[in-house]
C-alpha cells in the first residue's frame, strides 16, 4: 500500500493548502465577495475542448455538459435514469422495437428565433452518423425519417429496445449546419436553456439564459464552466466563494469540505462500476470455480475502505443502481483459506503468473491492493499499466488475464453494457454461454422494460455466478456546493443541471 501512503500525504498538503489558502489562482474575483449576486460558476472534472456533439470529442464528459446546456435532445435521462422528453413530448415502439417514433413538442424554437423542425432533427442525426464521431457508434446502420412535420421515426436493423436511452446523446442542431461547418460552433445556436457569450477551450464556458427556452429560462444572469486543472486550486475557489459548484471530488478532500462555512456535500451512485474480467479463453482461468475463488481472495471491502471510504461502495451487480438492468447478486464474501482450497483442488498452477493490466494511474493504488491480495494466498500478479492506446489494443486483441476498467454506462441501459459486452459474438472476455446469448438477446429486442429489466437480472445471475469478472466496487460522485445555491441536483452521470438553479438573491 505504498501509493496510498503517498496518495495520503499529497492529500494532507492539499488540505493544508486548502486551510491557509485566503485566495484563488482560478480566475478573476476572489474572496467571498468575488462572485456577483447573479452569476453561477461550475468547475468541474474534465475541460470542454469543443461543442460540437456529433465530432470526435462528441463523447467526452466536457463536451456533453456543454452540450445539454447549449442544445436539446430528443429525450433525456433524469436525475434517476428514467427517460423524459425534451423536443419529444411522446415516443413509442413500432410492432418490433426495431422502429422508434417520436413526437415533437409544438411551438420549440432555437435561440434565434426559428423554429426547431423535423427536417432539424434528421439533418442533425444524418450529420452525427457522417461525422462518425464516437456518438455515432450506437446507430450502425440505423435510419432517421421524418414523415410528418412533427415527427421522426429511427429505425434500426435489428429491434433495439435502448433506443430511447441511447438518444440521451444525440443533440439536434439547425438543419443548415454541414459536417464541415466547424465555425458554427465559435457562436452556436440551439434550442437547450443557455446561450454561448464566449468560449474558451480547456480554459472557460461563459453563457447567458436562452430567453426562447421552452421550458423556461434559467432565473439568473450568467453560468460560467471553469476549467481549473489544480484539484487545490479548485476547491479553494470554491471555499472562497469564488466558484459555486465542484464535482469529482476525492475522499481525502470531502471532511475539509464539509468544515467550510455553509458548503453542501453530497455523494450519489455514479453509473460506473470496477471491473475486473477474466480471460476465460487461457487454460488458466477457463474454470468458473478457479476464477470465483481468485475472487474471493482478495479483501475487496477493506481495500475499498482504505481508498475509497466514501466515494466508493462494495458492488451487489454487474451494473450500478441508476441503470435498467441493475439487480442484486448474492454477495461472494472474502475467505482466503476457502479461495486457496479452491484453487488446490482445481490444480492451479500457483507457479504462473497472471498479467494484470490498466490504463490511468489513479488506478494503480486499487489495482495494486488487488495484487497484493492475491499474492497472500500465493497467487503470482504482473501488474502491467500500459498507455491507453495499448491497452485498447491488448484489451480487444485478449492480450491480458486479468483486465481491470471503470466501466459506465452513460447510456443508463444494461444494453450497451451487458448487451453489448458479453454475448459470444463480442469476443471482449473469451467466455461463451449461449443460455446467456438468448437472454441478453431478448432483452435487448423487448420494449417492456419490467420484462427487459427481469431478463437482465437473469443474465447478470449468470455473469456474476460464472464470474466473468469480478466487480468489486460501485462508483459515488462527490458533489460540492455553496449555500447561495438551491435547487441544485447531484447527477449520476457527472453532468449537472444548471438550468433549475436558484441564486440567493436573485
Amino acid at each position: 500500500m505504498t501509493e496510498f501512503r503517498k496518495r495520503t500525504a499529497v492529500a494532507v498538503a492539499a488540505i493544508l493548502l486548502l486551510a491557509g489558502c485566503a485566495t484563488t489562482t482560478g480566475g478573476a474575483g476572489g474572496g467571498q465577495t468575488g462572485q456577483t449576486g447573479r452569476k453561477l460558476t461550475a468547475a468541474g472534472t474534465y475541460p470542454i475542448e469543443s461543442l460540437d456533439p456529433h465530432g470526435a470529442q462528441g463523447a467526452t464528459t466536457g463536451t456533453q455538459l456543454a452540450a445539454q446546456a447549449i442544445f436539446s435532445r430528443l429525450v433525456r435521462p433524469d436525475a434517476a435514469g428514467k427517460v423524459a422528453g425534451d423536443l419529444a413530448e411522446k415516443w413509442e415502439a413500432g410492432a418490433t422495437a426495431a422502429e422508434w417514433t417520436f413526437h415533437l413538442r409544438a411551438g420549440v424554437t432555437f435561440s434565434d428565433g426559428k423554429p426547431v423542425t423535423a427536417a432539424d432533427v434528421v439533418a442533425s442525426f444524418d450529420r452525427m452518423i457522417t461525422l462518425d464521431g464516437p456518438n455515432a457508434a450506437n446507430f450502425p446502420g440505423y435510419k432517421m425519417t421524418a414523415p410528418a412535420a412533427d415527427e421522426v421515426t429511427l429505425t434500426a436493423p435489428v429491434p433495439d429496445a435502448s433506443i430511447p436511452r441511447k438518444l440521451g446523446l444525440f443533440y439536434v442542431i439547425p438543419g443548415a449546419v454541414t459536417a464541415q461547418d466547424t465555425a458554427f460552433f465559435e457562436h452556436p445556436v440551439g434550442s437547450g436553456p443557455f446561450t454561448v457569450n464566449r468560449f474558451a477551450p480547456s480554459e472557460v464556458l461563459a453563457m447567458a439564459p436562452n430567453k426562447k427556452y421552452w421550458g423556461g429560462a434559467p432565473q439568473y444572469e450568467h453560468l460560467e464552466i471553469r476549467n481549473i486543472p489544480e484539484l487545490s486550486s479548485r476547491l479553494t475557489a470554491l471555499r472562497t466563494g469564488e466558484v459555486d459548484v465542484v464535482w469529482g471530488i476525492p475522499d481525502d478532500q470531502l471532511p475539509v469540505l464539509r468544515d467550510a462555512d455553509g458548503v453542501t456535500v453530497k455523494t450519489v451512485p455514479s453509473t460506473a462500476v470496477f471491473t475486473m474480467w477474466f480471460n476465460s479463453s487461457i487454460p488458466a482461468l477457463k474454470d468458473p470455480k478457479v476464477r470465483r475463488a481468485l475472487w474471493q481472495a482478495v479483501d475487496f471491502a477493506t481495500i475499498i475502505k482504505q481508498l475509497y471510504p466514501e466515494t466508493g461502495a462494495l458492488s451487489d451487480g454487474l451494473v450500478a443502481p441508476p441503470v435498467l438492468g441493475y439487480a442484486k447478486q448474492e454477495p461472494v464474501g472474502f475467505d482466503p483459506k476457502a479461495a486457496k482450497a479452491a484453487l488446490q483442488a482445481a490444480d492451479f498452477a500457483f507457479g504462473d503468473k497472471l498479467r494484470l493490466q490498466f490504463s490511468d494511474a489513479e488506478f494503480r493504488p486499487f489495482v495494486q491492493a488487488v495484487a497484493s491480495g492475491l499474492a497472500e494466498i500465493g497467487v503470482q500478479v504482473d501488474v502491467l499499466e500500459k498507455e491507453k492506446a495499448v491497452f485498447t489494443k491488448d484489451l480487444l486483441a485478449l492480450n491480458w488475464d486479468i483486465n481491470f476498467q471503470q466501466l459506465a454506462t452513460p447510456t443508463y441501459d444494461a444494453a450497451s453494457n451487458l448487451g453489448r459486452l458479453y454475448p459470444c459474438a463480442a469476443g471482449r472476455t473469451g467466455y461463451c454461454d449461449k443460455k446467456l446469448d438468448t437472454l441478453l438477446a431478448k432483452a435487448g429486442a423487448s420494449a417492456d422494460e419490467a420484462e427487459r429489466a427481469d431478463l437482465y437480472a437473469q443474465a447478470g445471475e449468470i455473469i456474476w455466478r460464472d464470474a466473468v469478472g469480478m466487480y468489486p466496487m460501485t462508483v459515488n460522485l462527490a458533489y460540492a456546493w455553496r449555500p447561495r445555491v438551491s435547487g441544485f441536483v447531484p447527477e449520476p452521470s457527472g453532468l449537472p443541471d444548471f438550468s433549475r438553479v436558484q441564486l440567493a438573491g436573485t
